[in-house]
């Protein structure tokens, strides 16, 4: 792949929900793309991504889980209904969480090792032709998110992504220049 090609690949990425939710993704090419995760730059190399691939009824089980959270902290009916379901607008949901480490710094440090390891993934799903789509977790829920996926208590969960098969384009929404201080 040239620069200019990366760059293309780059630039050409969106969040995307238009996913089939009921076409198939391989287990190979989820399997791949999760592996890239672990490709990002991790200081002390204390491997802290944590992953777990949700699919069928266990999307449900995520947002039922989800739900029950939000509705025990009092959020607004209509949005604890719609999170009930909205796993489901997906094939694969993957939920990526960080490992604590052993000083405030180090997890910091994991954290932002795995958001890098996130975009891998992003990047290589598109370049596959898959849409996708990272998703924060809901205020309150990591513990629920952690039962269901059978992380440790203390893991942090950074993102629920969706992942499929696009039923559209996302328009590029372009992007403001970066803002340099030259020194």
């Amino acid at each position: 792949m040239t620069p200019e090609e990366l760059a293309a690949l780059i630039r050409s990425r969106r969040s995307s929900l238009l996913i089939d939710a009921q076409r198939e993704v391989s287990r190979s090419l989820v399997e791949e793309l999760l592996a890239l995760v672990t490709w990002a730059p991790n200081h002390k190399r204390t491997w802290p991504w944590r992953l777990a691939v949700l699919t069928g009824e266990t999307r449900r089980m995520l947002g039922e889980s989800i739900a029950d959270v939000m509705a025990a902290q009092g959020d607004d009916p209509p949005k604890v209904e719609k999170t009930r379901t909205k796993y489901l607008r997906s094939p694969i949901v993957v939920a990526v969480g960080a490992a604590p480490g052993d000083s405030p710094e180090r997890t910091a440090e994991n954290r932002y090792a795995v958001a890098a390891g996130v975009q891998n993934m992003l990047l290589a799903a598109h370049a596959n032709g898959l849409a996708a789509l990272w998703g924060s977790p809901m205020r309150g829920a990591n513990a629920a998110i952690n039962d269901v996926c059978g992380f440790a208590p203390d893991t942090e969960v950074l993102g629920l992504v969706y992942l499929g098969w696009p039923t559209g384009v996302v328009e590029n929404p372009g992007r403001p220049a970066p803002d340099i201080n030259w020194l």
